[in-house]
């Protein structure tokens, strides 16, 4: 049996303080693991492309946050 070792996750430092936080770590095979902690378990892997696609949209997406929706 090989043991997987625990990933060592880091805040977002785009996330507020409190809930609606976004964490991120790396695997040991160098994909990343992105999961939200009002859902801990739920965990989403993305290559380092992948995430940056992700990063990229949502930059040049306006959040509806931002408008006071």
């Amino acid at each position: 049996m090989t043991l997987i070792p625990p990933h060592t996750w880091q805040k977002s430092t785009f996330s507020p303080d409190g809930s609606d936080c976004v964490y991120v770590a790396t695997a040991p095979d160098g994909t990343i693991r992105l999961r939200e902690s009002d859902a801990p378990d739920t965990i989403l892997r993305a290559s380092r492309s992948q995430l940056g696609t992700l990063i990229s949209t949502l930059k040049q997406t306006p959040s509806p946050r931002a408008h006071g929706d």
